[in-house]
């Protein structure tokens, strides 16, 4: 049980953003390799303190809708950051936004919701979940999935794996209208879908709620934080690329890497959640994080694509379209009876550690 003097803005969560923020008012300057090694650990600080941040408010205003804060807070970093890349980098970032979102749903759908499967399966030997708001999730994730990932590649319009100005306009569009409709769902017409069903649930009957002084301090300090991960990262952007070079590694690794910075806010909440048994939580966090990077980055990288011009592919290749839907097909049935052991988590692992594998020996 927290105690009412407990604050729930401990000074080092005001701290650690100062400092990040001076080092990288600082990073114009040749300070060396040191430097890089600094600010990656100011990124990394930067992250976690989101984290805190995103949770202070998540309690205040509870599920579903802390849940959904965190997602849409992280997906704001992963569309500022594709964005910032593709205006700096003009036509040689064509693919960035397909390598990342496709990096951040393979992440999301193996990684995250695996890793809280296997860690609440070992905890508690079995885990139960909303079936109907999780079904929800998953029946319009898969069908924006398809839509910005696959359609591209069969279309015939354009020449490769993109879609024209009038398709890219329809297909955002349509994202938007998916994503909106979930949002619906899940925050006003069927709230209750997306609660925890679970009565064994251990939790603090006497929680403190965070004050509304706390709340807006948290507020404003993950929005600080967000600003500080995005310019951190695209700061360690160009060190990053020359170092995928170097070592011979496909260009897709960028897009693994970005995911993986901007997704690990998400990683360490559901990873928290699931160790409560709050399984629910976990997928809650999970699978909206992945609607709002799809439902919300294709759209936004789309338009800027269309009015500054620039190249945008969209398809995915084949040996990661087969990965994709053995992803999908796995998790659909992991999560078809709203009863988990570890068993599931497991497999998910397993696939995306091949996907990462294949990524780097292709």
């Amino acid at each position: 049980m927290k105690s009412k003097n407990v604050s729930y803005i401990p000074i080092w969560s005001i701290v650690v953003p100062i400092i990040s923020g001076i080092i990288y008012a600082g990073a114009g300057h040749d300070f060396g390799g040191f430097y890089l090694f600094v600010l990656t650990l100011s990124l990394i600080f930067s992250v976690l303190i989101a984290v805190h941040h995103a949770e202070v408010v998540a309690v205040r205003i509870g599920e579903p809708l802390g849940t959904l804060v965190l997602a849409v807070a992280v997906t704001t970093i992963e569309v500022a950051l594709i964005i910032s890349l593709m205006l700096v980098g003009g036509d040689d970032t064509a693919y960035l936004a397909r390598d990342t979102v496709f990096a951040a749903e393979m992440i999301i759908i193996n990684g995250i919701v695996g890793a809280c499967l296997l860690l609440g399966g070992m905890k508690f030997s079995e885990q139960v979940f909303g079936l109907e708001g999780v079904s929800a999730a998953l029946t319009v994730l898969i069908a924006i999935l398809v839509l910005t990932l696959i359609l591209p590649n069969y279309t015939t319009s354009t020449i490769g794996p993109s879609y024209s100005g009038s398709q890219l306009i329809f297909v955002g569009i349509i994202s938007l209208i998916l994503y909106g409709t979930f949002l619906i769902m899940q925050t006003v017409k069927h709230r209750d879908y997306f609660l925890q069903v679970d009565n064994d649930v251990k939790e603090d009957n006497y929680v403190v709620l965070p004050t509304n002084k706390d709340t807006f301090v948290s507020a404003i300090g993950l929005i600080f934080s967000l600003i500080l991960v995005v310019l951190l990262a695209k700061k360690l952007a160009p060190s990053m690329e020359e170092g995928i070079a170097s070592v011979g590694a496909p260009k897709s690794l960028a897009g693994i890497i970005i995911a993986m910075v901007v997704l690990l806010p998400e990683a360490i909440s559901a990873l928290k959640a699931a160790s409560k048994n709050r399984l629910q939580s976990s997928l809650n966090l999970a699978l909206g994080s992945a609607l709002a990077s799809i439902g919300l980055t294709i759209p936004a990288v789309a338009f800027v694509a269309l009015y500054f011009d620039l190249p945008l592919t969209l398809g995915i290749d084949t040996k990661s379209t087969v990965l994709f839907f053995l992803s999908l097909f796995i998790v659909s049935l992991s999560l078809r009876t709203g009863r988990t052991t570890m068993i599931q988590g497991v497999v998910l692992l397993v696939i995306f550690v091949v996907y990462l594998f294949i990524t780097i020996v292709p």
